[in-house]
């Protein structure tokens, strides 16, 4: 029987958005790995292989939708559920994430329940 919690990663290039995000997860009985950018983030997807990853849209190095192309284009990983999380609020914005490949689209500011329950939903 594994009792291990799912390993979520988390990347956002704002520290107080990781933390919250971390302290909201972890309070509901999940592993959080974080990443500031997404060159870190997509490297964390890579080596733990998590069972769903929270990216935001705006990071540097690599931004959320090129990190989530690079996960939707890699075969062993390509299955991966993905939460953008983003300000980018527009319907355009919204519309181009489902149209990268996101499993679920979270617009900033959001509710710890809404997160909680759509990464409760996206990984059973």
């Amino acid at each position: 029987m594994n009792t291990r919690p799912a390993l979520i990663v988390v990347a956002d290039d704002e520290p107080d958005i990781v933390a919250l995000v971390r302290a909201i997860l972890s309070k509901a009985g999940f592993e959080v790995a974080a990443a500031f950018d997404g060159v870190e983030a997509l490297e964390l997807v890579r080596t733990r292989r998590p069972q769903l990853a929270v990216l935001d849209v705006s990071m540097p190095k690599l931004d959320g939708l090129a990190v989530l192309q690079s996960v939707r284009t890699d075969p062993e990983i390509g299955d991966l559920p993905v939460i953008l999380l983003s300000a980018r609020a527009q319907e355009a914005d919204v519309r181009n994430g489902y149209a990268q490949g996101a499993s679920k689209y979270v617009r900033k500011p959001f509710s710890p329940r809404e997160l909680v329950a759509v990464v409760r939903d996206l990984i059973g």
